[in-house]
This record gives structure tokens, C-alpha cells and sequence, in this order.
């Protein structure tokens, strides 16, 4: 491969090792590398899942962020801790805030709440290499946090993201450089299930052709894999190649949403006739985001999941169209109730729901028949309004107060977890 013809950049990827578990390890004056501690949502559920586990609880027991709270050891060293996601998202905007020092922000790529890009093209005269610049941040995170970081280095935002997951990890220093010249050496050997952007779909796919590492994937012909899987098939071999040429400088524009959706998993069984409660709940939070954007959808999907204890699992998914878009909640929730009498078994309880509006396009109004008794248009952006000013449980509608109602609970959480 000739690579004189590709840019190249000096990009970082800085992932914060354990996030969770070393914010929740420093608050309580602990060593987030030497500490047993786990971060579970909801430590009154044995259920509930593992948030973070720290390094040390890692390597001694095997657990992982998927584990479940139950699945943790009887062991008296192990610190529980409940998810506090506020404080989380605090100290991350807060690592965000002192990358702005070192580099503008629109070098600043944010990927997650414990992973971004910096961008250091035009610095050396200020911080030197690239490579030293990264161990100046490092040490940064270090001192003013007490929070470990690994470190990819790379010419592209691929290459940095990719050399931070499989190497930069287990590097002592925490720190590993990937160049174009590198990727044979470093990248070639990987199983493809290792690398950023595969999926387990497309991990299967690929062992069909009988590619297992990534080298494999890069010497596999660029025609067949065109033809087989279109513009993936084409961006999975040049990425193979260690080739990206996604922007690594600017306002990084988030790509015009293709929908709206909100789902949630029952903490109880619900009945069918508890269903109505909340779906206007899911639909009202789906509906005022799509008002704030000036949006409305077409097409509502209804997904409804059954109880995995007492029937087993099972449950449907299903759809409908309409000729105006909408983003009204009541429009959206007659539709919603329209499909769960339709599908609805009558008898399973009901564990999982979800709602989704998509078909999207700009909303300019709401076109009413002569039939139309009322438009309840006025009246949700100014509830949407009071919400947004004073928080998502300032204003409700009486059914959420009701003990099927979700959102009331839901207003005391960040990412499904407690703040």
C-alpha cells in the first residue's frame, strides 16, 4: 500500500481505564488500580447490572461490566458502591474542560462519557512530539483527577482508536504510537472481533469467507468485498489498511437523525390494562424531543416484551404508517394502544416497552379536519417548556403519578441509573 497519498494527522484517543469505578475509587479516597470495587445501579436488585468493575476486581475474579450484581464474589474487600451517574458525568465534563486548555475545541472530539479525540496537528511548539504531548495529558488526568488513562496515537481517528483498544491497555506505559508503517506489525494479527466498528453480525459474516484476522481482511480482494457488503464491505478493507478519512478537526456534526425512540425495562410485571399508562409516558418523552428539533414522524413502531419468568419470553413488534407527520403525544399514543389491542395475547405480563417515531421530516404545523374536536398542540410545548426550565417532573400528567406510571422514577435517573 502507498500510503504518500493519505493525510496524515496526530490524533489521540484517551480512554479513562475503569471510568466509573475509578471516579466512584477516588471520591472515597481509594486507589482506583489497587481497589476491589464494583459500581452496580442497583444494589437492592441482585439482578442489576455491573456498571464498572475496577482493574484489581477484574484481574482477580474475572468480572465484567456485563456481570450481574449476584455474580459478584462473597468477598469483604469488595466495596459496592450504587451508581452516582451525576458525579460521573461531572468529573468527565470536567476532563473535557482541561483538554480545552491544551487544545481548541474543535480539535476536541467527545466519543463517550469516558473516551475522546484530541487532535494535536500545529502543536509541536508548544508541547513537543506528539508522543510527548500525549504523556503531558496523561500526566494531567493524573494529577488533577487521579484517574488512569490508555492512550492511542495514531494519523487518523481510526488508527488512534484502534491501537488504544488492543495495545495501549496492556501497555505499561499506557501509551502505544500506531503509524500507516505500523499496521502490518501492530493491527494485522488481531481477530477482527477486537477491532472498533465490527460487529458480532459482522464478525460472523466475515469467518464465512474465512477471514479471522484483520491482515486477512486487508488482503482479502476489494472487489468481492464491494459486492458483498456495498460501501461496509469497502470501508471494512480500508480501515483494514489502517485508512480513514473521516474528519479529524472541526464542529463534528452530529448526522440528521433518522428517528426518535424511547424504551424501558419494567422493574415489576404489568398487566395489560397498566400498558396505557405507560406507553403515554415513553410516547410523551419521544414526542418532546422530536417537538424540540422541529421534527415529526410518520411511522410509529410499538415494541412490546413479554415476562421472561412467568411465560417464558416472547412478545411483538409492530408498526404503522400515517399520511401526516406527527409529533403529537396523544396522536402517537392512540396509535400505540391501537397496536397492543391488536397484538396484545391478553393474558402475558408485560416486562419490556418501547416506542419509536421515525419516517422523519420538518414539522411545519398541524393541519386540523372540521371533526377535530381539540388540538392538544399549544398545550405540550407549553408543558414541554415548563420541563425543560424546571426539570422532566415539574409538570405531569395525573396518570404518572399513578403507580403505573414510569416517568416519575425515571426524572431521579441519568442513563437508567440513579444520579
Amino acid at each position: 500500500m502507498n500510503y504518500s497519498k493519505y493525510p496524515r494527522h496526530d490524533v489521540l484517543c484517551i480512554d479513562i481505564r475503569s471510568f466509573y469505578a475509578s471516579v466512584e475509587a477516588v471520591m472515597r479516597g481509594l486507589d482506583p488500580m489497587t481497589a476491589l470495587l464494583a459500581v452496580v445501579g442497583d444494589p437492592n436488585r441482585s439482578g442489576s447490572v455491573v456498571l464498572a468493575a475496577s482493574p484489581a476486581l477484574k484481574k482477580k475474579y474475572g468480572l465484567k461490566n456485563v456481570s450481574r450484581f449476584f455474580e459478584i464474589p462473597k468477598d469483604k474487600d469488595i466495596v459496592i458502591a450504587p451508581a452516582r451517574m451525576k458525579s460521573y458525568l461531572d468529573v468527565s465534563v470536567e476532563i473535557t474542560r482541561m483538554i480545552y486548555s491544551i487544545v481548541p475545541p474543535e480539535a476536541v472530539h467527545v466519543y463517550s462519557i469516558d473516551e475522546l479525540w484530541v487532535t494535536l496537528n500545529g502543536t509541536r511548539k508548544l508541547y513537543g512530539s506528539p508522543l510527548q504531548a500525549a504523556h503531558m495529558i496523561q500526566d494531567r488526568i493524573l494529577e488533577q483527577f487521579g484517574l488512569t488513562s490508555a492512550i492511542g496515537l495514531g494519523d487518523n481517528k481510526f488508527l488512534a482508536k484502534v491501537v488504544m483498544d488492543i495495545h495501549a491497555k496492556q501497555s505499561p506505559t499506557g501509551i502505544v504510537e500506531c503509524r500507516y508503517e505500523d499496521v502490518k506489525r501492530l493491527l494485522w494479527p488481531t481477530p477482527i472481533e477486537k477491532i472498533w466498528g465490527i460487529g458480532t453480525k459482522m464478525e460472523k459474516k466475515l469467518h464465512r469467507l474465512g477471514i479471522f484476522k484483520l491482515g486477512e481482511l486487508a488482503n482479502y480482494p476489494l472487489e468481492k468485498l464491494k459486492y458483498i457488503y456495498g460501501v461496509m464491505g469497502e470501508q471494512l478493507y480500508w480501515h483494514a489498511w489502517g485508512i480513514d478519512l473521516s474528519p479529524v478537526i472541526g464542529d463534528f456534526v452530529v448526522q440528521e437523525r433518522k428517528g426518535y425512540s424511547n424504551g424501558i425495562t419494567l422493574l415489576r410485571d404489568y398487566e395489560g390494562h397498566e400498558i396505557s399508562t405507560v406507553l403515554l409516558d415513553l410516547c410523551d418523552e419521544t414526542c418532546k424531543r422530536a417537538r424540540k428539533d422541529g421534527k415529526a414522524g410518520r411511522t410509529i413502531h410499538l415494541s412490546i416484551g413479554y415476562s421472561i419468568d412467568m411465560v417464558g419470553g416472547g412478545g411483538f413488534s409492530r408498526s404503522m404508517s400515517i399520511d401526516a407527520a406527527t409529533n403529537s403525544t396523544m396522536k402517537v399514543h392512540e396509535i400505540c394502544m391501537t397496536l397492543f389491542n391488536k397484538f396484545y395475547d391478553g393474558f402475558s405480563p408485560v416486562r419490556r416497552v418501547s416506542v419509536s417515531l421515525s419516517k422523519i421530516d420538518d414539522y411545519y404545523g398541524q393541519q386540523l379536519s372540521l371533526f377535530d374536536k381539540k388540538d392538544n398542540t399549544t398545550l405540550e410545548r407549553v408543558m414541554d417548556d415548563i420541563k425543560d426550565k424546571y426539570g422532566p417532573a415539574a409538570i405531569l400528567r395525573a396518570s404518572s403519578y399513578t403507580k403505573s406510571g414510569i416517568t416519575l422514577e425515571r426524572s431521579k435517573k441519568i442513563g437508567g441509573h440513579f444520579a
